[in-house]
């Protein structure tokens, strides 16, 4: 595998690593922050791996998925979407005290599991290319 493509999985792995760390000690918000930030570096890997070029510095998710022609089943491409939407209010909040009202654990425990399932998924894509 190229290195480049390794790092960028590596990468994803530390931040779902970090999501979960952030979970325990109940700062919500950054779960979900790395949650996204874990699967854009998956998608950039897979965007490598398929057009052999360095990704766009973007964060925009739906942007990279049709990039690589990426066909999402429903369940999962809610959850893309979702983490998509909440990846400028986490980032930029305009209101931290409302956003941290606005994620309680049982919300968000549902957002990092199915964050877990959507890595898993991207990982068995034949065209990341060991």
């Amino acid at each position: 595998m190229k290195k480049s493509i390794a790092n960028w999985i590596k990468s994803s792995d530390y931040d779902i690593k970090t999501a979960e760390h952030m979970f325990e000690t109940g700062r919500y918000v950054y779960v979900l922050f790395m949650c996204h930030l874990s699967v854009e570096k998956l998608l950039k890997a897979v965007y490598e791996s398929v057009l052999g070029k360095i990704p766009p510095k973007t964060h925009n998710l739906i942007y990279l998925s049709n990039a690589i022609v990426l066909e999402i089943p429903e369940d999962r491409l809610k959850t893309l979407e979702s983490l998509n939407d909440l990846s400028i209010v986490t980032r930029y909040p305009e209101d931290i005290t409302a956003l941290v009202k606005a994620f309680k654990k049982g919300r968000v425990t549902d957002y990092l599991k199915k964050t877990k399932d959507l890595l898993k998924w991207l990982k068995k894509n034949t065209r990341l290319k060991k």
